[in-house]
């Protein structure tokens, strides 16, 4: 069993590692012939004499370097390249560039400072301005502004705090954030009317849904007041922890952006990673290891609790063919923390409610789920690893693994029985992968 457990810790690492961000920018993004290519996209860029860079959310330190050194010979020509960096991790500083340390997931002055001089910079683009998004996730939290005057920015991060804790799904939660910002639901870009947007994503949402990244910054939203109302209709607790000044702006609200507007061309959009991305590397490896290899995202942005009963019920069936079987599924699951919450995250939590589920099983399983990320909740770990027998080995050891569940304090439990997934920030940010092994 620890050899097994070993391997889903690799395979875990290597998928990681295979979905490396600089690899990818590298071979999608480059500058040749005085073209600015972005996967299927081509930028004829002597149509600019300025390029305005906006790096936002956990990818944006990595990305953001990446996009400075290819337009590098563009800027030795004497156009204007400026960047403006919202991120998190080590910042070596380029001159000409601004910088603001990320916050996440709660928004704080930098993401108000920084959305401020955003807007002024993009108000202020011509027709031979290019602005150039890079967005990953965490975004959201990073850049905000309200949208109405009367709402105070702790009022804002007050409404962040509730969110986090109402256990929406993300295209939900991000639904209610649009319609309440200043910068989101494509409102950024629509502040650089004249000038020509480009959009490079790392997609931390559900396929098909890439509006959903960051909040839409930079893309035309599909959603609608009649929306933000029905949400709100079938979450009332959360309702009711709604800041006086939001409830108040709520009926008085606007529509989002339906449409950008096109500078001398017309936007573009790249998707340059997303969780499909990890499900692609994770399903080559285990293949190669001799594993018959089983997707199932079904369960994507459902309660931990009915994800955990879901893939149980399937790696049993997939057992019975009597092959070694690898089940997949990448998204996230969400937690609805009620009371005061301990340490832990998404990922663990699920984790130890699958231990539940086949604490009394005769039959060897191990299971992992782990942040792209590389953190989890508000722990410091990216997720954990288990297998049959934790449940009760954890009872054995004294631990209660019951209360660590209720409590949402899982990171403790996993943490004592050294069965964390410890690999620090890792600068991308696709969703979660959970992985159900048997053989």
């Amino acid at each position: 069993m620890p050899e097994r457990k070993q391997f889903v810790r690799e395979l875990f690492a290597k998928t990681i590692e295979a979905v490396e961000l600089s690899a990818r920018m590298t071979s999608e993004i480059t500058l040749n012939d005085g073209y600015l290519h972005a996967g299927p996209d081509s930028l004829p860029l002597a149509l600019f004499s300025r390029i305005l860079v906006i790096a936002v959310g956990k990818a944006a330190v990595p990305m953001a370097a990446y996009m400075h050194r290819v337009l590098e010979p563009w800027r030795e020509k004497q156009h204007q390249v400026e960047g403006i960096v919202v991120g998190t991790g080590p910042w070596k500083p380029i001159p000409g560039w601004t910088y603001f340390e990320g916050s996440h997931p709660l928004p704080d002055i930098n993401s108000f400072s920084a959305s401020e001089l955003l807007l002024d910079r993009l108000r202020s683009a011509d027709e031979k301005t290019l602005a150039i998004f890079l967005v990953s996730g965490g975004a959201s939290s990073m850049l905000e502004l309200p949208l109405s005057s009367t709402i105070s920015q702790q009022d804002v991060i007050a409404f962040y705090r509730s969110l986090l804790h109402a256990g929406l799904p993300i295209a939900k939660m991000n639904v209610l954030r649009k319609h309440l910002s200043l910068v989101k639901g494509g409102r950024l870009a629509a502040a650089g009317a004249k000038a020509t947007k480009a959009t490079v994503l790392i997609s931390d949402v559900p396929e098909g849904m890439l509006d959903v990244v960051g909040s839409g910054l930079s893309l035309p939203d599909p959603t609608t007041i009649e929306d933000v109302w029905r949400i709100l209709h079938n979450a009332p607790s959360f309702l009711r922890e709604l800041p006086k000044s939001i409830l108040k702006f709520l009926p008085t609200m606007p529509e989002t952006q339906k449409q950008i507007p096109a500078g001398v061309l017309p936007s573009t959009c790249f998707s340059l990673l997303s969780s499909e991305s990890l499900i692609e590397a994770a399903s080559k490896i285990a293949t190669e290891e001799g594993y018959h290899v089983v997707v199932d995202n079904t369960c994507d942005d459902w309660d931990y609790r009915e994800a955990a009963s879901y893939l149980v019920d399937r790696i049993r069936k997939e057992r019975r063919t009597g092959r070694p079987v690898c089940l997949l599924s990448a998204g996230e699951v969400t937690v609805s923390v009620s009371g005061t919450a301990g340490i832990g995250g998404r990922n663990q939590q699920w984790v130890l409610e699958v231990a539940r589920w086949l604490q009394n099983e005769s039959e060897d399983y191990i299971f992992l789920s782990a942040g792209s990320d590389g953190v989890d909740g508000n722990s410091p770990a990216a997720g954990a690893v288990a297998e049959t027998q934790t449940w009760n080995r954890a009872e054995r050891m004294g631990l209660d693994p019951a209360r660590a569940l209720m409590q949402f304090d899982t990171y403790r439990l996993f943490e004592q029985l050294q069965d964390t997934i410890m690999t620090g920030p890792l600068g991308n940010n696709l969703r979660d992968l959970r992985i159900l092994l048997t053989y």
